[in-house]
């Protein structure tokens, strides 16, 4: 195998930042793929990616994580000359030496992350609506990604391993008593799904000169609640600021229900409140507050 067995999480942990066991694989998949350039991996992500020359990008799916590659594949094909922010181009996908990988465009420009806190009210506002009308293009495009089959039954299972989950992330007692009755006050009903990014933050943006030039990392991509969405974009780029926040409504055009978003934050895949809180602190002391503080247009 050209790659170092991955086949676990454990074994994935073990070389997901050893170089000298993956860089050999990264080599032999270039040279089947007839690409040269520069080989630079990319300093941040949970999956191994790496640029290749001014424009070409490898990003690389543990045997563990097989399962994602056809969901970044089938999404960067449905939205492509859809949005109206560039995503990659789609040059391949498969699997090599026990691996899975995508073979994509390179975007250009500056990661939102590292420029948003030298953006101006003005300059952070523009982002945040042109991310309000790349979503609410993204929403309107036919998923090609099927799971959860069963929305009600996803929304049921998160919720009944929400306390737990919450207790076991580090969460405080006084907010994790409030959890059953905000989540009972919530009528999360008669959703219909659509298209979910599910990862719309500053990391995974890139702009120049005012305008957004990359969205991308479509690998945790599902069928979801609109409110759904919201849960990332809240919490890892509008970050409570209300100029960010009602701008983002504003592009997005579509009435969103802060509530709905508090309960998907705590239902989402990879919800961890504890960690929320000390990346945007509050004042709040209740989940209403909180929802309108973190995604209420006036919090």
């Amino acid at each position: 195998m050209t790659f170092p067995l991955a086949d676990t999480e454990e074994r994935y942990d073990a070389v997901a930042e050893d170089e000298r066991a993956l860089r050999p694989g990264v080599e032999a998949l270039c040279r089947r793929l007839g690409i040269e350039g520069r080989i630079e991996r990319f300093a941040d992500g949970s999956l191994p990616v790496y640029a290749v020359g001014e424009r070409h990008v490898l990003k690389l799916f543990p045997a563990v994580h097989l399962d994602e590659v056809a969901t970044e594949r089938d999404v960067l094909e449905a939205v492509h000359g859809k949005l109206p922010v560039p995503t990659p181009e789609l040059f391949a996908a498969g699997e090599f030496g026990g691996w899975g990988f995508v073979h994509m465009e390179r975007l250009r420009g500056d990661v939102v992350k590292d420029v948003w806190p030298a953006l101006d009210g003005p300059g952070r506002n523009g982002i945040a609506r042109q991310v309000g009308e790349a979503l609410s293009a993204l929403h309107a495009v036919e998923s090609p990604v099927r799971a959860p089959a069963d929305w009600g039954a996803f929304v049921h299972d998160q919720t009944t391993a929400c306390v737990a989950r919450q207790v076991s992330r580090g969460l405080a007692p006084a907010w994790v008593e409030q959890i059953p009755g905000f989540l009972d006050s919530v009528d999360l009903g008669d959703a219909e799904p659509v298209l979910a990014h599910t990862e719309v933050m500053s990391a995974h943006l890139l702009t120049r000169d005012g305008r957004l030039t990359g969205l991308f990392d479509f690998e945790p991509a599902m069928r979801a609640a609109r409110e759904y969405e919201f849960v990332a974009t809240g919490v890892f780029l509008t970050r409570g600021e209300t100029g960010p926040k009602r701008a983002l409504l504003d592009g997005y055009g579509h009435p969103v229900d802060p509530r709905k978003v508090m309960a998907y934050t705590l239902l989402h895949v990879y919800s961890n409140l504890a960690w929320y809180l000390r990346e945007v602190p509050t004042g709040a002391t209740t989940f209403d507050g909180l929802a309108e503080h973190w995604f209420g247009p006036t919090g």
